[in-house]
């Protein structure tokens, strides 16, 4: 049974980090595509940074430059470090995991086959 449990969100003022995490169980991380989604209510679910297999991650262009998602195999685990946070970027954050999938869909959230409970970020002073 694949479980994914994400920590780490919480309230920062604009222009500060956070730094959300992923556990999995069930699923070894290296072999599947794995993805940081967020939703705001009233809009769809929207890729943040994915990755499939040992491919280099993809970022959403609202992110890139400020987010860095990274995997560590020994824990099962996935991050994404969020720095110069902007209240745009306050959302419900989930992370999922799904087959391995081709680059130029690899943050299509209907790719992804399992996801966590997800975990509130709000950027706001």
């Amino acid at each position: 049974q694949v479980q994914l449990v994400e920590s780490g969100g919480g309230l920062v003022q604009p222009g500060g980090s956070l730094r959300l995490s992923c556990v999995a169980s069930g699923v070894t991380l290296d072999y599947y595509a794995i993805g940081w989604f967020r939703q705001v209510p009233g809009k769809a679910r929207e890729g943040v940074s994915c990755m499939s297999g040992s491919d280099s991650a993809y970022y959403a262009q609202s992110v890139k430059d400020r987010f860095t998602m990274s995997r560590d195999s020994a824990k099962n685990a996935v991050y994404l470090q969020m720095d110069d946070l902007k209240a745009e970027d306050t959302a419900v954050y989930y992370c999922a995991e799904g087959p391995i999938t081709r680059a130029a869909s690899v943050c299509d959230p209907i790719k992804y086959e399992y996801w966590g409970q997800g975990t509130q970020v709000t950027v706001s002073s």
